[in-house]
Parts: structure tokens; sequence; C-alpha cells
């Protein structure tokens, strides 16, 4: 071939974004190996080997070999994933986890300066702790999960048949060789099972069925062009998808043989193409976005709290010194430092959780973006049907059910011994065992007209036996194939059991029974006999005439008997699910209908094609079923869809499913998808089951309820300790509670913390699609968050007035008694924000959470009366507090129970 190569040329205008440029890369590319490919299928067999600098007897093996040197291996561009240090260095790499290693530093540094006088600050390890386990448990679960990817790549082969000669003047040979090491101009010879291990232009052809699913989504094979003889070239075409003699890469034959040359190879194919603008750093998907507007949103707060906090410390008190570290402390307290170890944990349950229902979870994001999906983009073809053909019914010439049409084609698909397809072998399969011992005992063959891809039909002769022996008299010949084809040979038909002359006005009737079938989706076959005096044993084309037609065979992929129940528990947890499927529109339409889509109009891909951005914006909105779409129109709709402000779950298969799926929030597949759609992927289905998909979904949402959980009662509590230290520090003489009370009270809540994961969400949480909210989160934290404070203040005038702690000789006591009344309120509260229900009465939080709670509780009440208590600047205190204490944290529960009540009312949302 012409040096052409797609590789160096960057395609995509500069000026966009990254994810803009590789969309318009893609596109690009994959037009441009189109035409290319469209062109050469017209070309002549002649030119085509001599662009190639090739011969019908192969390539000399100096000469493959010098020319695997020049073009390199024929590989395509895939993901490999990062090597264990960058996926570690990326496990740390989270705003928060930053935060809190900067703090740490700070930290670190400031005890240096008072390590003489000062013992060494246990905060320093703890947060060092916390930042190494989050860190360590993300990378040990993903690179986990990419080793498990990994063990699922299995190709069917890895070698291919091409024939080769030693030198000028030898005998060609056919030869195995790795895939890898195909080149263009090689000829490559084809048989069923075989992979296409490049773009081939057919140099001869024999009943060649070709599966294309992986790059058209069509379920059935297609049939090639038979170029025995008198190779002129195809038609033109613009899709070398539909080319009759063009055999793509990642496409495989299911019957017949063929021999073709290489024409393109590795990332000069069509499936290349499309693989090359596939690999790099993935676009940035609702969880990251979400992560991120969250992330600055408590940072923002913290940089205006922190410096807040120092100043008023720093005039009031006048020790700047202290202020500092009281600031440092209130950034330690601001930071939801447990927040990247609770995310973690929470992902990582959920894996584990998901791989006990056989899905691998290649990147633990994907499990919150599953949560939060609310539309799903998904084929057809195994995901709503059974990925089988099957015989769906059996008609007479007026399209009502009748016996002897099946028993007519079951004797025509029985007794051949040619070429059997997909569609014979359903036929066998409707039939029970005992009637095929019948059959056989009731005829014999006499002879058979194979199929051909000309005819596009086939025949068997049969004779009809005696129970004593073979009858005499007269022979059946039974014709199964295309409807056109059988019926231009058809003189009558059967009607009600009476042959009957078929005019032209029959014949317009029973045409309308199989159009009928066709417009239902149903690939339509005819079945025709002969009856023939029993003078001769051969039989050839010229016997296929004068034919009496019986009746039609109508065949489909059935749907699955679990879809419609999958698609109506997803449509309950407010997903929506668009079919998007490279089958034609007929088909598609039927199968959704089936499973109970409401289809409405059906909008193809070359409709995509007409429509800018904003148009199909519009159009994404109303339509649920998309067909006869490429991979550069999937990926098009499916940014649509995200521009359209959905998340967007796409499960599919297949190599035109490949930019869909990484353009996704969650990109689905399953373990016996082609390799570049398991790698485009986020979660890999060992089961392509709807329902399985159904519980990753509540699974996910699971999960990101417990993390927001989190969010929510960390922020709204830590901002109101925050507040409470700002009115404090203004009217307080002393400091209202020590750096060191700060970051014990935290820790001890961050302790209790560790059990959300093992949380419960309450069944209507679970209902609705779940994404990121930082404006919903700023409203918590303002309208929550000061309650404490109320609360917080009244314990300061009980202290300050009933118990005399209203001097700097009582701060002690003041400050254990704010340290147990804080803790605690931030402990119980749990409960009163985890849901929106009565807490303990309408909705009960796990074991885990309620042993957590208890248990922190108790440590809080017992700090002051420890041995620990002088090293901590703590006082035992009087008995008379309690009482005090219990009606404050009764109160501080009605009182937001009241609020969340308004809340909700008001807002229409919790968590």
């Amino acid at each position: 071939m012409t040096n052409t190569t797609l590789t160096p040329r960057k395609l995509a205008p500069p000026g966009r974004t990254r994810r803009e440029r590789q969309a318009a890369e893609l596109e690009a590319r994959t037009r441009a190996a189109g035409d290319r490919l469209a062109r050469i299928s017209g070309w002549p067999a002649a030119q085509v080997l001599q662009d190639a600098r090739a011969t019908p007897h192969g390539l000399r093996q100096d000469d493959a070999e010098l020319r695997l040197v020049r073009g390199g291996a024929n590989v395509v561009a895939h993901d490999t994933g990062p090597r264990w240090y960058a996926r570690l260095a990326k496990a740390f790499r989270n705003p928060f986890i930053m935060i809190l290693a900067v703090l740490v530093v700070i930290m670190y540094v400031q005890w240096l300066q008072v390590a003489d006088e000062e013992p060494f600050d246990p905060k320093i390890p703890i947060i060092g702790a916390m930042v190494l386990v989050s860190g360590l448990l993300r990378f040990w679960q993903e690179h986990r999960s990419a080793g498990a990817a990994t063990a699922l790549r299995a190709l069917v082969t890895t070698t291919t048949a091409v024939r080769r000669r030693e030198g000028h003047g030898a005998a060609p040979a056919t030869v195995e060789i790795p895939m890898d090491r195909v080149v263009v101009g090689d000829v490559v010879t084809l048989a069923a099972g075989d992979l296409v291990p490049a773009d081939l232009r057919l140099l001869t052809a024999k009943d060649l069925m070709v599966g294309q699913a992986a790059l058209s989504g069509e379920s059935l094979p297609v049939a090639k062009a038979d170029t025995r003889t008198h190779d002129y070239g195809q038609s033109t075409t613009t899709d070398p998808v539909e080319a009759d003699n063009l055999c793509l890469m990642g496409t495989s034959v299911t019957s017949g043989t063929a021999t073709g040359v290489v024409v393109a190879t590795g990332a000069d194919t069509y499936f290349g193409s499309m693989a090359g603008s596939l690999v790099g750093e993935r676009p940035e998907t609702s969880f990251d976005a979400g992560v991120k507007k969250v992330s600055f949103l408590l940072i923002r707060f913290m940089l205006v709290m922190v410096p807040l906090v120092f100043a008023v410390n720093g005039f009031t008190k006048g020790d700047w010194n202290e202020a500092f570290m009281f600031a440092v402390a209130v950034a330690v307290g601001l930071t939801p430092e447990m927040l990247p170890m609770v995310v973690t944990t929470n992902l990582a349950r959920g894996a584990v959780a998901m791989s006990r229902r056989k899905v691998v979870v290649k990147r633990l994001n994907a499990i919150q973006n599953l949560g939060g999906m609310d539309v799903l983009c998904t084929d057809k073809t195994g995901t709503l049907t059974e990925d089988r053909i099957v015989l769906a019914r059996y008609l007479g010439v007026h399209g009502r059910e009748d016996a002897e049409v099946l028993e007519y084609a079951y004797l025509n698909s029985h007794f051949q011994t040619g070429l059997r397809n997909l569609m014979d072998q359903a036929v066998i399969d409707r039939v029970l065992e005992a009637e095929e011992v019948v059959v056989d005992a009731r005829f014999t063959k006499v002879d058979e007209i194979p199929f051909d891809f000309a005819r596009r039909r086939m025949s068997v002769v049969l004779s009809r036996n005696d129970l004593d022996g073979p009858a005499s008299g007269e022979h059946v010949l039974i014709t199964k194939g295309a409807v056109e084809e059988v019926l231009a040979l058809c003189t009558h038909m059967t009607e009600d059991g009476r042959r009957t002359e078929l005019d032209a006005g029959l014949r317009r009737r029973v045409t309308r029974t199989a159009e009928d079938n066709n417009r239902q989706g149903l690939r339509v076959l005819a079945v025709a006999t002969r009856t023939l005096p029993a003078e001769r044993e051969t039989y050839g084309v010229a016997d296929e005439d004068g034919l009496t037609l019986v009746g039609f065979l109508a065949f489909l992929d059935p749907p699955k008997a679990d879809a419609a129940a999958a698609l109506q528990a997803l449509a309950e947890k407010g997903v929506a699910v668009k079919v998007v499927t490279g089958d034609n529109e007929l088909v598609a339409a039927r199968v959704c209908a089936d499973v109970g889509i409401d289809v409405g109009a059906v909008v193809t891909g070359a409709v995509v094609d007409t429509l800018d951005e904003t148009e199909l914006r519009a159009l994404v909105r109303a339509t649920t079923v998309f067909a006869k779409t490429n991979p550069v129109q999937k990926a098009r709709i499916v940014r649509a869809l995200q521009a359209e402000g959905h998340t967007v779950g796409f499960l599919g298969d297949g190599i035109n499913d490949a930019a869909a799926l990484r353009d996704a929030d969650v990109g689905i597949s399953v373990d016996t998808a082609v390799d570049i759609a398991k790698e485009s992927a986020d979660i890999i289905l060992l089961e392509k089951d709807l329902t399985v998909l159904e519980q990753g979904v509540e699974q996910g949402r699971t999960t990101f309820g417990n993390t927001i959980k989190y969010i929510k009662m960390t922020a709204s509590s830590n901002f109101g300790n925050v507040f409470s230290v700002l009115v404090a520090s203004a009217f307080i003489p002393f400091q209202p509670m020590l750096a060191i009370h700060l970051l014990v009270q935290n820790l001890a809540y961050d302790v209790s913390q560790l059990a959300t994961p093992w949380d419960r969400m309450d069944p209507e949480y679970l209902r609705e699609p779940r994404t990121w909210d930082a404006k919903g989160i700023a409203r918590f934290m303002l309208f929550i968050g000061p309650i404490s404070s109320v609360f917080d203040i009244t314990t300061f005038l009980v202290l300050w007035h009933v118990f005399g702690a209203d001097s700097e000789a009582g701060q002690t006591l003041f400050q254990s008694g704010w340290f147990i009344e804080g803790l605690l309120s931030q402990t119980l509260i749990v409960h009163m924000i985890r849901t929106r229900k009565v807490p303990f009465i309408g909705s009960r939080a796990s074991v885990p959470v309620m042993v957590m709670t208890a248990v922190v509780m108790a440590f809080g009440i017992f700090l002051p009366f420890s041995p620990l208590a002088p090293a901590l600047s703590m006082e035992p205190l009087p008995m008379g507090y309690f009482p005090w204490l219990i009606a404050i944290l009764l109160a501080y529960c009605a009182l937001t129970q009241a609020v969340k009540t308004w809340y909700i009312r008001r807002f229409n949302t919790w968590l």
C-alpha cells in the first residue's frame, strides 16, 4: 500500500478543551480511515494487489520481515494502566489529603520550636497515619481490581494463517504467524472461528459469513462478497463496515472460507483509528467534579474561619503564639480529615460487595457514579436480548401459524450437509428429539442443492419411506431462503391445504405478510416445495423452479425473560434507560417494545450527524432509542446527555462502544467484551445482566449516602464548634478550650465515624439518583451548624453562673465541661442527621455505629476523671453537672429534629 499513516497527524483543531479535542480527533481519524477503506473497496483486486506491492501467492519471507520493521507491529493503542508507583502517587492526589499533609508539616515545625518544653504532639502521627491509610487503602483496592481486569482478557486466538514464500520462485505455503507480525500485503486465509487480524480486501470468498457486532452492533452475521472470479471491485460505499468485499480487524468469521490481502494494520486499521484516541487520561466524571467542588467549598470555609479565629484570639488574649497554635487546631478541626478514609473505605466496601455479585470494579470512584447515574445508555444485543437466534413464528401464506411450514423447514435444515447457519440451528432446536427420530424414519435424502450467496437459498430433495422400505413414485424438493429470491421462483401457493395459482394480487398479499414481520424487527425466510417424479438421483439449480410457496419463518434474538423486570426496577430507582445500538431501527424498536420500553420515534445515526450540539441536546431529551449508530455518534449522544446535567452510564461490549464507554461518567462492560471495551470501562460485569446492574446502583447509592452523611455531619458540626469558639473567644477572658482539647475531641469524634461505611441507608434514600451538591452542603452547614452553638453557649452560661467557672482559676473546669458537652453533642447528633426520620424510632443505625457512639461517649465522660486528665489540663466535673448535661443534650436533639422537619419541608432534601 501507499505509505499513508494516521498516527502522527494531529487532526483535531486547537483551541478546545482536551475532551473536545479528543472527540474531534477520534471522529477525524475514524472518518479518514473509513474513507480510505471505502475507496479501496471500489478498486479491482488487481489494483489493490498492485498498490500493496503484493501477489495472490503471498509475500516473500524476507520482504515481510522488512515490512514489519518499517511499518511496525500489528497492534493498536491500548491503555495498559499506570505503573504501580504512578497509581500510588495518584491515590494521594486528593485535596483533603494534601491539606492534612500541610497541617502535619505545620504542626511538626511548630512542635520543633517548643520541643524542649512540650511533649511530642500525638496528633502529628495520628493525622499522618490517617493520610497513609487513606491513600494506601485506595491504592491497594484499585491495584487489585486492575489486576483482576487484566486477568479477564482472553483472546480467542493469537495466530493467523498467511501465505508466505521462502524466496523467488518458491511455492507459496500457508503458515501460522502471530497476529502482531501481520503486515500490509500479506495474503490471509480465513475459516470459521478465525478472528480477522487486520483490515483485508477479499480476493476470494466462499459462503463467507462474518460477525461484525463488535463494530456495527448488528447481532446477525453478514454475508461477504463471493469474489472467486472476475473481481472488478464493489460499488462505492461510504461505510467500510457495509462493504461486501472488506473484512475489518476486530470482526470474526462465523462460517465459510476466504482469502484477502491486508490493506491496513495496527493503528491504521478502522479499529485502530478508534483505539488511538482512547488512551491516556480519562475525561473528568461527575464524581470528580463533585468532589472537587465540595473540597474547595470546605477549603474556602477554612480560609475564612481560621484567620478570623486567629485574629480574635490574638487581639483579645494578646498571646499571638498561643493564638496561632489554636488557629492551627481549629484548621484541623474544620478539616474533615477522615473524609479520604471514609470515602475510600466506603468505596472499598462497595467494591467487595459488588465482587460477590460478579462485578469487577476497576475504578473505585465509579461506584459513586453508579449511584448518581440517572441515565443508562445500553446496547441491545445480550443486554436486553439473549444474544442467540430463535425461531419466533412459522406462518402460512396469510400470516397464521401453520405447523406444516415448521415441518418442511425442519426437513430442509435437518438433511442439509452444507453451510448450516444460526437460523438452521434455530429451526432444529424448535423440534423435539422424538420428532427427529420419526423424521429420520419417514424420509430419505436423495440430493441437495447447496446454499450460495448469489442465490441466497438452499434446497434438499427427499423421498418418503414406507414402513417396509423406501417408497417409489415421487421426490419432494424443499427450498428455504431469502423471501425475494424464493418468491421469484414460485408459481403457486398452499392455502388452507389447497394448491392455488399465485397471481399478481395474491403475490402482493403474501409479500405484505413477509413485510409486516420485517417491520416488527423479525428476520424472515420463505419456504417452498416442488413434487418431482422419482426418475433421477441428482438435481441442480434449474430444478428450483415452478415452486409452491408454503409459508414463512420469522426469527429474532429474543428478549431476556428478566429484562422487563430489571428495566422496571431501574425506572423505580430513577434511572432512565436509553438504547443506543448499531443494529437497524426495526429490530431495535421491536426488542425495546417487547421489554416494555416506550419507544417513540427511533432516531438513526444518520440523523444525529445532521445536528449541531444544541439540536442534539434537544433531541436526546425526547428520544429513547437510537439505531444504526457508529462510535462517534454514540459518544456524541453521551456527551449531549451530560451537557443536559445527567450522570450517564454506558453499557457496551464492542469496539464501537469504546469511545462512549470512556466519555460516560461510568463505563460498564462485560468479561466477554473486546479488550478495548474492557480497557475503556470502569466496571466489568461477569454476567451481562441488568439485574446485577440494578443491584450495583443500589450499592453505589448506599456508598454515596454514607459518604455525604459523614461530610454533612462533620462539616456542620465543625462549623458550629468554630462558631462557638469565636463567640467564647470574644467574651471569655481565657481560652474556652485548649488546642489539645480541640484535637482530642476531634480525634475521638473521627474514631466514632470509622463505623459510618457500615451504616445502612433508608430505603427512601435509595430510590433516587444522588449526586454531589456543594451548594446544598454549604446551606446545610449554615442552617444546622449553628444549632450546636446555641447549646454550646447554654453550656457556657451554666458553667459560668451555676458552677462558678467565671475566672482563670476555674478555666480548667470550664474547659472540661465544654469538652464533654461538645464531644457528646457531636457524637449524638450523628443519629439525628443520618436519617430524615425520627432517630431510634423511624430509623435505627447499624450495630457498628451504635457501638462506636456508646464507646466514644463513654470515653468523653471518663477522660476528665482518668489519670490522663492532668496531662490534658482537665479536671473531674461535679455530679451536679450531668443532669444539666442530659437536659442540654435532649433539648439539642429536640431542636435539631424540629429544624430538620422545617428544613426538609423548605428545601425538600436532607442528605
